[in-house]
């Protein structure tokens, strides 16, 4: 390598960030992608097993079973459900906490934005009462009451969330789940040490699962994040390492739980915070959304312009966005913030701090959010982070004295922009990163009120082929499947060539909207078809929806056009790619998909190829079960022409 460590980095499709990652004197996850490259050819096909003191297990031809006996069926299909149960869970603790949030907030008679969030989803509940806080108390109790029954009760919500027929389907098949938090309790129960054998059994509770992921953990918290928060507004926003100010105190927060720090928000942009703002040499304080959490805050951007300048970027974009130097702390909830940020937030003296256990990071200060404390976490939080940027204004001296000399432009650059971050000069490492006019605040709500207060518009273009389908594009980004962003990326561009919507949510989001697809100009990289309708509209060709929890949005716009032709959601030419899935929680949100009867592309497949009846039933059998269908390629032009058969194919079924 001619630098520490810049030659080796994986690609991205996010080209100038790719350039600025790779000219780093700092390590980050693109840069450890190539000594990770030689992986586990058994854990690749998910037939190792180390849960007993014999093993670890691995089934080859010339050992097809563990010692206790245990074949590549069970163990693959054992191993499948305890990932889907733990990526269940984390959904689930986020619908659980963002429930206890709105209930606090009702009994406190604190802020509640959504009203009219509130009042659908009292009508969605059969819910009255005399005030709007005694309304919010009782559908949060209700959400709360569902989560917390054992396994053996079914939750009363799932018929009121439910497409009905796909809920008749779901109890045809005997997969209504019973209490959500019982449901990833049994899952694990089930895949221990000489319980389940049976793989076929194992992947129907997978279903399950995805069902009860799917409409608490996804649509639910939307919903009450609505009432909470205020509902999404269209409008265009600038995205990218653009949208840092380095004029002011920069918290880049990170996770999955907007509702954790509405109140710190609120207090940021009050005149006593900003007073000690000032007195230490900034303007005030600003938020940098980076993650879902930020793809959260740019949907209600419109709610919060005052202290959110804007999204940054996906969860493998974070190390770039603190190596700026211009970014002061970090403030996170949950997952996608990654464990690489500690070095660089310790090299560069980045306050961390955590407000929710399940995440602590190794180097972050833990200060669990108490509802009841919040005004005086609030402030001590502000204090922290004021003291930490005073600290390491003028003080960050970073030691490259004995880095090549080839790195010295770079090394005066940087050291440049940490020294400027306060001073009145603008800082801007990447003044063509991102865009200031991606379209963003679109949701099941604002997308049908510019359609006109119903759907028939948008079925209309399809029936008349001026759309050819739609295809949500969602979930992760990772840096195995092409590199950070590219198969998401590449997907989607073949997809609107094709005259295909394409529909985001999730860390994808952020990489396709750096990439600038998510703005108007980008109508012209559509087919002929979908550019005229995208022009005629003022609308990109590519839609987002906001965070991975917003994939429940798209469920809630496919069951409402669903309902409005008369069809169940398997024949809507509709179609799934969570083309760069990267974790647990990635694959309970795959088995709600599969459960809605949906065809679900993956660009890697979930480690189960190791057996034979898995690949069969997710990919075969599964579309006689509940109409949905697992489809694993990792070529962009060849998936979007598989993606676009099934498109026609249903089309044809509809006689449109």
């Amino acid at each position: 390598m001619n630098n520490c460590f810049g030659c080796n980095t994986c690609k991205s499709a996010d080209k100038p960030l790719e350039a600025f990652i790779a000219s780093l004197p700092l390590e980050t996850s693109h840069h450890r992608v190539e000594s990770q490259r030689t992986k586990c050819g058994f854990g690749l096909q998910g037939v190792c097993c180390r849960l007993c003191s014999n093993g670890p297990c691995r089934i080859t031809p010339d050992a097809p079973r563990g010692i206790c006996g245990a074949n590549a069926d069970t163990i693959v299909t054992r191993n499948f459900l305890r990932a889907v149960a733990a990526g269940s869970g984390c959904y689930i603790h986020v619908v659980e906490n963002t429930a206890l949030n709105l209930k606090n907030t009702a009994r406190a008679k604190g802020p509640i934005k959504g009203e009219k969030a509130l009042e659908r989803l009292c009508q969605l509940f059969d819910i009255s009462g005399s005030s709007l806080y005694e309304k919010a108390e009782k559908a949060a109790d209700a959400v709360i009451s569902d989560l917390y029954k054992p396994e053996y009760v079914q939750m009363e919500l799932v018929e009121k969330l439910a497409y009905k027929p796909r809920f008749e389907k779901w109890k045809e098949l005997g997969i209504l789940p019973g209490g959500a938090k019982s449901e990833v309790f049994r899952g694990v129960v089930k895949c221990s040490t000489n319980l389940n054998s049976d793989p076929v059994d194992m992947l129907v509770d997978c279903l399950r699962l995805g069902i009860s992921t799917g409409l608490y953990g996804l649509v639910l918290t939307n919903l009450l994040n609505d009432v909470l928060l205020g509902e999404p507004e269209l409008r265009f926003a600038p995205v990218g390492l653009r949208v840092i100010n380095p004029d002011y105190i920069n918290i880049m927060i990170t996770g999955h739980q907007h509702s954790m720090f509405t109140d710190l928000q609120e207090r940021l942009i009050q005149p006593e915070a900003v007073a000690k703002a000032k007195a230490v040499g900034a303007k005030g304080f600003k938020l940098v959304g980076c993650t879902c959490v930020g793809q959260d805050l740019q949907l209600r951007g419109s709610h919060y312009t005052e202290i959110f300048d804007g999204h940054a970027g996906n969860n493998y974009t974070s190390e770039a966005i603190l190596a700026t130097g211009a970014i002061d702390a970090v403030l996170s909830e949950f997952n996608c913030t990654l464990p690489g940020i500690e070095p660089i937030c310790e090299e560069l003296k980045i306050k961390q701090i955590c407000l929710d256990s399940v995440a602590k990071k190794a180097n972050a200060e833990l200060m669990e959010f108490p509802f009841t404390e919040r005004a005086h976490q609030g402030e001590l939080i502000i204090d922290k982070i004021v003291e930490a940027y005073a600290a390491r204004r003028g003080a960050l001296n970073l030691d490259f004295s004995q880095a090549n000399a080839e790195w010295k432009p770079l090394i005066d650059a940087l050291m440049g922009a940490y020294k400027s971050i306060h001073k009145d000069v603008p800082l801007n490492l990447l003044p063509d990163h991102g865009n200031d006019n991606t379209l963003t605040g679109v949701s099941e709500v604002s997308l049908k009120a510019f359609l006109g207060g119903k759907w028939k518009p948008l079925i209309d273009l399809i029936a008349a082929g001026e759309i050819k389908g739609l295809a949500g594009v969602v979930g992760c980004s990772n840096l195995t499947a092409g590199g950070h962003d590219v198969l998401s990326v590449e997907l989607t561009k073949e997809l609107i060539a094709k005259d295909i919507l394409v529909l985001t949510a999730g860390c994808s989001s952020g990489g396709i909207e750096n990439c600038g697809l998510m703005t108007p100009e980008a109508a012209q990289m559509a087919g002929p078809k979908l550019r005229a309708v995208c022009e005629k509209l003022g609308i990109p060709p590519v839609l987002n929806f906001g965070p991975c929890l917003a994939i429940g949005r798209l469920e809630i716009v496919a069951s409402e056009m669903a309902e409005e032709l008369g069809v169940d959601l398997p024949q809507l030419p509709l179609v799934l790619s969570a083309a760069q899935w990267l974790e647990e929680q990635a694959l309970a949100d795959g088995a709600y998909g599969l459960a809605l009867g949906l065809p679900l592309h993956l660009g890697l497949p979930p480690f189960i190829t190791g057996s034979k009846v898995a690949v069969k039933v997710l990919t075969e059998d599964m579309k006689q079960l509940t109409g949905g269908q697992l489809i694993i390629n990792s070529d962009a032009k060849e998936s979007a022409e598989l993606l676009e058969k099934i498109i026609l194919e249903k089309r044809s079924a509809l006689n449109i």
